[in-house]
């Protein structure tokens, strides 16, 4: 019997090329973030330099994200485009391809809560390496 995923929603990301503020680095990924934090709406702005290495429909789409109890259960089957990963402890993701409507759908497992998530970056962070 295959276990049924419940998906809850957590956020949307939007690509734009506006610079806004409170923009935090990544270089690992070559994009600047900012927002998410409304605990109403959780909307993300993603901006991307030249030869940021994730895949185009994130550059271009936005996407929607949702917890998920198992990422390894959820992605099964699932065109794969990033992870899964740790972009810092605790906190697991992986991207897929909804081939229906085309557009990316980001998965998070975590057991964090919204303000451990949404808080200054974390040590050891792979998304953002960098020190504040």
């Amino acid at each position: 019997m295959t276990k049924k995923i419940k998906y809850s929603f957590h956020h949307v990301g939007i690509p734009t090329t506006e610079v806004r503020e409170g923009e935090r680095y990544s270089s690992t990924f070559k994009m600047y973030t900012t927002g998410g934090g409304n605990p109403d709406f959780r909307v993300q702005w993603h901006r991307f330099e030249e030869g940021s290495l994730l895949h185009p429909l994130l550059q271009t789409l936005p996407h929607v994200a949702y917890k998920v109890d198992s990422i390894d259960a959820a992605i099964i089957g699932k065109t794969l485009i990033l992870g899964p990963y740790y972009p810092f402890e605790g906190y697991r993701v992986a991207i897929f391809i909804d081939e229906e409507i085309g557009a990316p759908i980001e998965l998070i497992e975590t057991t964090l809560s919204e303000e451990e998530i949404w808080g200054k970056p974390k040590q050891g962070s792979f998304i953002y390496p960098e020190k504040e």
